[in-house]
């Protein structure tokens, strides 16, 4: 797969039976469909769904950030708010999946992590399985 960003190689990163597209340049992930969900489900995290699902169904956030198109089906992707402090992902409008540029992904995880009860806790758990996952 091709990444949105600087349109390199990405290379598959495979953890708990999970399999995500990161780019070791720009160090940004792609997640599939569904990818995320069990992604957060392993890292033990609850209550999320809806979260994720108002994310992805949002209003376009306005931001200055360069469009990018989806590495499934190169069409312009939407972007969306994680967080009101101006973290921006992009998810395609097809439902192929999210992306994420370096680090965005734990910025989603402490958003959550707000959000639960024992959310500190969670929040550590969920960050140090991140770095876990992309430990390049």
């Amino acid at each position: 797969m091709i990444c949105p960003v600087c349109k390199k190689d990405m290379v598959i990163v495979e953890h708990k039976e999970i399999e995500l597209d990161y780019c070791t340049s720009c160090k940004g992930v792609w997640f599939d469909a569904g990818e995320l969900e069990l992604l957060l489900e392993a890292a033990g995290a609850e209550g999320f769904q809806p979260y994720l699902d108002a994310m992805l169904t949002g209003p376009e956030a306005v931001t200055k950030e360069a469009a990018r198109k989806c590495p499934i089906c190169a069409k312009k992707m939407k972007k969306t708010a994680v967080r009101e402090d101006g973290v921006i992902v992009d998810v395609c409008r097809n439902n192929d999946g999210i992306w994420f540029d370096h680090r965005e992904i734990e910025k989603l995880a402490e958003a959550l992590g707000e959000q639960m009860p024992d959310g500190e806790e969670k929040l550590r758990t969920m960050l140090e399985f991140l770095q876990e996952v992309f430990r390049y």
